[in-house]
């Protein structure tokens, strides 16, 4: 049989059950269009994590509580509170020859208010040189002073989408907000910076940090620090110093069993590439898994196909028709349908992930739509294997009958 006899064939069959075809194809188009989404979104995700760790700058020094080796993150990335990191250290590494700017954190969330207008806001606790290390200026008003911070002083710097949904029109500086039924004085509005990370910039509120420790949060340890270093090849002589000035105050005599962690953000870089495009393959593995099933159930239908269609198979072979024929229909039949089905499901998989993309970006993130060709390609090569694999048996099934036996039946 020539291969276009083949094709013709096998467009006369599936047209003659398109229902059944479509349905059988079903499985297929939404394993495509899950692996075609499921990367595009953990791509985008990526991308906008790591825009946002450049976005601080190359000379950024980040310490975070828990030890780690030098190729992972600590505990507390992975959302493990460990409580050795101080807000005094913070101040002795301020003293540090290379450090020009330094910040800790403590972070929570509550519900602000003012009169009538609610709404629930992630809070940091930050020191008054936060600014410089985040690359950032307040808009109106001033930010927090050290006098805040030793007073343990009830004011408050909010965002630019803050000020809008709570004061509106209104000038929010010198008014009072409630934070968790706690009265704050606004001292400040930040300039507007958009969408960065998982969050919106531009709804944070800032509060003095020993204010958020022992009034908002009960707790005498921070989250993190992160120190800026006046120049890019001062960071590796700054990162020893940290690590000297945190041994020695939390005295630990052997550096390898360090209570905490120090990276610059390159090393952020690298670290939490390795993390998402990690976890990118793990989604797309387990999207990949629908498209096993699309294949299970592209068998069952061949399987009936090949019991419906006995005395067509019985009638060719009297005819003269080989083994070898019969086994190509069935199996053109089903990479077919799988084809026809992985290329509706790239179409249907890049409709979701411009969905994805559009609604994220509504909300004030800067979400890429990145639609790897890589991921296509590798979706359209498992559907089609997948439909000549688990065609391969029904289609062996039908080869091997006897005409004697079809036509009997």
């Amino acid at each position: 049989m020539r291969f276009l006899q083949i094709l013709k064939n096998t467009r006369r069959n599936l047209s003659l059950n398109k229902t059944r075809s479509l349905l059988t194809m079903l499985g297929i188009i939404i394993g495509v269009a899950a692996v075609i989404a499921i990367v595009s979104v953990g791509a985008g995700a990526q991308e906008l994590l790591l825009a946002q760790v450049k976005a601080m700058g190359t000379n950024l020094i980040g310490i975070l509580p828990g030890a780690s080796d030098d190729q992972g993150p600590p505990a507390a990335a992975f959302g493990i509170e460990i409580t050795t990191l101080k807000y005094e250290d913070a101040l002795e590494i301020r003293k540090l020859p290379h450090i020009i700017a330094i910040s800790a954190y403590v972070t929570g969330r509550g519900t602000a208010s003012y009169f009538n207008k609610t709404k629930e806001y992630n809070y940091s606790g930050v020191l008054p040189e936060y600014p410089t290390v985040e690359d950032t200026a307040v808009g109106t008003g001033r930010f927090l002073k050290q006098d805040d911070i030793d007073s343990l002083a009830r004011v408050v710097v909010i965002g630019s989408q803050v000020a809008k949904d709570l004061f509106g029109q209104d000038d929010p500086l010198e008014k009072q907000i409630k934070i968790n039924q706690v009265v704050f004085k606004v001292v400040g509005v930040m300039k507007e910076r958009g969408g960065g990370g998982l969050q919106n910039q531009d709804e944070q509120v800032f509060i003095p940090l020993r204010t958020a420790q022992k009034i908002m949060l009960g707790i005498d340890h921070v989250a993190y620090i992160r120190a800026k270093v006046d120049k890019e090849e001062n960071i590796d002589p700054a990162i020893i110093q940290v690590k000297n000035i945190l041994l020695f105050r939390h005295h630990i005599k052997d550096a390898a069993k360090g209570d905490f962690s120090v990276r610059s953000t390159a090393q952020a870089l690298d670290i939490l590439s390795s993390i998402t495009q990690a976890l990118k393959m793990f989604l797309g593995a387990v999207a990949g898994i629908s498209l096993i099933v699309g294949g299970i159930g592209i068998m069952n239908i061949m399987f009936v196909t090949v019991t419906e269609r006995t005395k067509e198979i019985g009638l060719r072979k009297a005819i003269g028709a080989k083994r070898r024929d019969i086994l190509l229909q069935f199996l053109a039949e089903s990479a077919v349908m799988t084809l026809v089905g992985g290329l509706i499901g790239i179409a249907v998989g890049i409709l979701i992930s411009a969905a994805i993309a559009l609604g994220v970006n509504y909300f004030g993130y800067e979400w890429q739509l990145i639609i790897s060709w890589s991921s296509i390609l590798t979706a359209v090569i498992m559907a089609v294997g997948v439909g000549l694999i688990f065609g391969l048996w029904p289609a062996n099934r039908a080869s091997l009958l006897s005409p004697m036996e079809a036509l009997r039946r």
